[in-house]
């Protein structure tokens, strides 16, 4: 008797588990235009993990005039700020900079599907 209640128990449970709600992945499409007269490196990082876009020590590069989507799967809820610097300098930068370790001010946006307007780096 026992045992037929506990495997119900385990079914209804292991249901339960399937259908309850997790982190639920998004996407978010960074547009970034760099109209410095040099090359930049961007990053995108996660306010809410550690986790950083691209990732594995590599950045996104913009020629100087470029503008570049950048998708990225995040998850649903998620604070993400980027980080740009001209290529070879890290003292000039926008937004969180290299590493994350700057404050700013509006340039945060959060994981819920679709893309930001475009973000003007300019000298």
């Amino acid at each position: 008797m026992f045992h037929a209640y506990a495997r119900r128990s385990l079914a209804a449970l292991s249901l339960l588990l399937l259908l309850a709600p997790s982190a639920h992945a998004g996407d978010v499409t960074f547009q970034i235009k760099n109209s410095h007269p040099n090359a930049m490196r961007i990053e995108l990082y996660s306010q809410d993990r550690d986790y950083v876009w691209p990732g594995n020590n590599q950045d996104f590069l913009l020629d100087d005039g470029e503008t570049k989507q950048l998708p990225i799967s995040c998850n649903e809820g998620e604070s993400i700020c980027y980080g740009a610097w001209v290529d070879g300098d890290e003292g000039t930068y926008w937004g969180v900079g290299p590493g994350n370790k700057e404050k700013c001010e509006d340039c945060c946006y959060t994981c819920s599907g679709g893309q930001t307007e475009e973000i003007n780096l300019v000298p």
